[in-house]
């Protein structure tokens, strides 16, 4: 099977295709034929082994795993003998967290990972694109901030492949919606779901009048410090990029009654319920795949390239 394969940390130009054996399932595993895989900041990150967490983690002098890749979608090509709860022909999103390799045409995982049926109304590359931001804002606000009705959020990268999931799970939560971007993805926001837009490039949000239940930065590019003056006196100060800063405050914050700032691993925090919570609020139409571009699976660098000028809406998809 055709497989993009990096053996070596650096730019894009590192992962390259390549021939190699087709897996077979386990007797607890599903084989899975890829047909769309998502391409975001976080694989990037692991390519490059930047941060450095990050090469501690998966190996310090090459990548453990030479295939990168976790949310990805396809049909169930054959199950092992004790698979309970699938079958061959299934529709299935799945995360592999544990070893990667997304960026290939087939895939094992265990039955026991995080999967989901998609719903025969759902895209391949839809499910991928709604699982991605989907599940990271779905940990970030419901689970961390117990996001309720009437509190006022602000998402910081409203237009992101998180963001703009994050602002639809907002509005599902009935929240008050302020989406912080770019006058250009101003009618994308607004269409998901946001009550009010800062334009970035005008105002800086975090000199605001206006105080919020809850700061959702999902692209990692304000601090704690700089959100406290904005967050109401219990205010909840939320991040996906994982500083040693904010960990330290995430620390001394979660000692007193006021402000807090919170980080979470959502990719490892995952699970069936998950994944099959967000298909049905797609199924319902409640939740909405954005997709900016699709790449063949020989074009990921290229994906990944895109992914780095920080420009994209929503998701970047693989499709194969």
């Amino acid at each position: 099977m055709k497989a993009m394969v990096q053996k070596s940390y650096g730019p894009p130009e590192v992962i390259v295709p390549q021939e190699i054996a087709k897996p077979s399932p386990g007797n607890k595993e599903i084989l899975i034929r890829i047909r769309a895989a998502k391409v975001g900041p976080s694989d990037c990150a692991f390519r490059k082994g930047d941060p450095l967490m990050i090469k501690l983690i998966y190996g310090l002098s090459k990548p453990k795993f030479a295939i990168g890749g976790i949310e990805l979608a396809g049909e169930i090509e054959a199950v092992g003998e004790e698979v309970k709860h699938f079958k061959a022909g299934d529709r299935v999103l799945g995360m592999s967290t544990k070893n990667f390799g997304a960026y290939a045409e087939y895939k094992c995982l265990s039955e026991e990972s995080p999967l989901a049926v998609i719903p025969d109304s759902i895209a391949f590359d839809e499910a991928v694109g709604v699982c991605d931001g989907g599940a990271t804002a779905l940990t970030f606000l419901r689970d961390k901030a117990k996001l309720r009705k009437g509190q006022k959020v602000l998402i910081n990268g409203a237009s992101g492949a998180v963001g703009i999931y994050a602002v639809q799970l907002a509005k599902y939560y009935d929240a008050e919606v302020t989406g912080v971007c770019s006058a250009v993805n101003e009618g994308m926001v607004r269409n998901a779901g946001a009550n009010f837009i800062i334009d970035y490039t005008l105002e800086d949000f975090t000199k605001a009048d206006k105080a919020y239940d809850v700061v959702f930065d999902a692209v990692g590019k304000s601090s704690f410090s700089a959100c406290k003056r904005v967050l109401t006196a219990k205010g909840i100060y939320l991040t996906t990029a994982p500083k040693l800063a904010v960990v330290l405050q995430m620390m001394w914050t979660s000692l007193f009654k006021g402000k807090r700032a919170v980080f979470a691993t959502a990719g490892l925090m995952q699970n069936k319920a998950n994944l099959a919570f967000l298909m049905e609020l797609a199924r319902n139409e409640t939740l909405n795949a954005v997709i900016d571009r699709r790449y063949p699976l020989e074009l990921l660098p290229d994906a990944q390239k895109y992914v780095e000028t920080e420009r994209k809406k929503g998701n970047v998809i693989l499709k194969l």
